[in-house]
């Protein structure tokens, strides 16, 4: 077997699905940065610290849950899946609400999920719970900008691509005008 330093490719994805008019391609590289001299010689004497790298943006320095050996002062895959259904969440939530004419002055979501291990180590997310506060100019806008969580569900790329149920649990607040 013959060892490489580099290896240069370019994925091809074979995704083309019915009713799909645009494709965008995502890249990334995840570098591990937990070799603490002798590899992954046993399960204690590895760590779990990796990097994400995106051309042109800030590193994320990441690890496993501590649950699992990691790091607890870094991020980990779990948090971040929660994070991306959140924010993809937020980000259509307000484009739905400006061409709905709902002004939204403020937003902030504390999003939980659920992971369950199975008997064979692995595991799932067996749910994912966005909790978002959001602060609108007009009281009569408030049932309307609750219905817009349903549509921004539907449009999120992110809940669209998960096999488990992402719940919406929406505050309102009226902003002080």
């Amino acid at each position: 077997m013959q060892v490489c330093s580099k290896i240069y490719y370019k994925p091809v994805l074979p995704i083309t699905m019915k009713g799909m008019s645009k494709q965008h391609e995502y890249s990334l590289t995840i570098k591990w940065t937990g070799n603490k001299g002798t590899g992954t010689s046993s399960y204690t004497t590895y760590d779990r610290s990796h990097s994400v790298l995106v051309e042109g943006k800030p590193e994320i320095n990441l690890s496993s849950d501590p649950a699992f050996r990691g790091d607890k002062a870094r991020h980990n895959p779990e948090e971040l899946l929660i994070a991306s259904l959140s924010s993809c969440h937020m980000l259509w939530y307000l484009h739905v609400c400006a061409e709905a004419g709902v002004t939204v002055v403020d937003y902030s979501d504390n999003a939980t999920g659920v992971m369950e291990e199975s008997s064979n180590g692995g595991g799932r997310f067996s749910e994912v719970a966005l909790n978002p506060v959001v602060t609108v100019t007009e009281a009569s806008m408030i049932d309307t900008a609750n219905q817009l969580h349903k549509k921004a569900n539907e449009l999120c790329f992110i809940a669209n691509s998960v096999n488990f149920k992402v719940q919406h649990f929406p505050v309102f607040r009226l902003a002080d005008i």
